[in-house]
């Protein structure tokens, strides 16, 4: 998983989905630190996070992994 395309894609798709990364977080149960280090590539979603993630952002969790839309 490339980290910064991950990143990219979460904050393509929070943005679509008009959601602030603070909002994000809250449904996820982790801090808007956490979902901005992830859009900035400086890390990434803990695998048992991606399910939800995905399914926040509105994709499979697949083109989540795979960084497409």
């Amino acid at each position: 998983m490339d980290q910064i395309r991950t990143g990219e894609l979460i904050r393509a798709m929070r943005l679509r989905k008009k959601l602030t990364q603070a909002v994000l977080a809250e449904r996820l149960g982790v801090s808007d630190k956490a979902v901005s280090k992830w859009e900035r590539g400086c890390g990434a979603p803990d695998v048992s996070t991606l399910p939800l993630l995905a399914s926040e952002l509105g994709i499979d969790m697949e083109n989540l992994i795979q960084n497409t839309i």
